[in-house]
């Protein structure tokens, strides 16, 4: 009985991890929001789903086990088993942000998606995203 419940606190010490790191990145996507770094602020949003996705992902992984170092949203949903349970609205959001993890770091592809990150757009995003996280932690 013992190993069971240090089995079952070591999972959730794994989610929060996760969760805290996601949770860490949505603050650091309003402060750039706020600072007029709209392209940036969508790639905190990414990171943050990401974790979120991990959080789920941990939860149902063995205890020696950790989460794919995959970045791809779709892939993290559909290992989290969350793939058919999202909203069309969800899915919209997770490639909406896929672009932005690897886009939003190469100078080649930085300015033609910053000309598509306006602030309406951002904000948009940052709230589509905290919407998410909101869901993603009532499946946990």
């Amino acid at each position: 009985m013992r190993t069971i419940c240090k089995s079952i606190m070591e999972m959730n010490n794994k989610v929060k991890y996760w969760l805290d790191l996601s949770n860490e990145d949505m603050t650091v996507a309003q402060l750039l929001l706020d600072g007029g770094k709209f392209l940036y602020s969508g790639f905190m949003c990414h990171l943050a789903v990401e974790k979120a996705l991990k959080a789920i992902i941990a939860q149902n992984c063995a205890d020696d086990e950790i989460p794919p170092k995959w970045h791809d949203l779709i892939r993290l949903a559909e290992k989290a088993a969350l793939l058919t349970a999202l909203t069309e609205e969800q899915k919209s959001l997770l490639r909406n942000l896929n672009p932005l993890n690897i886009e939003a770091r190469y100078p080649e592809y930085k300015d033609k998606i910053a000309e598509i990150m306006p602030k309406e757009t951002c904000v948009r995003i940052i709230t589509e995203t905290e919407n998410f996280l909101c869901w993603i932690k009532k499946q946990l």
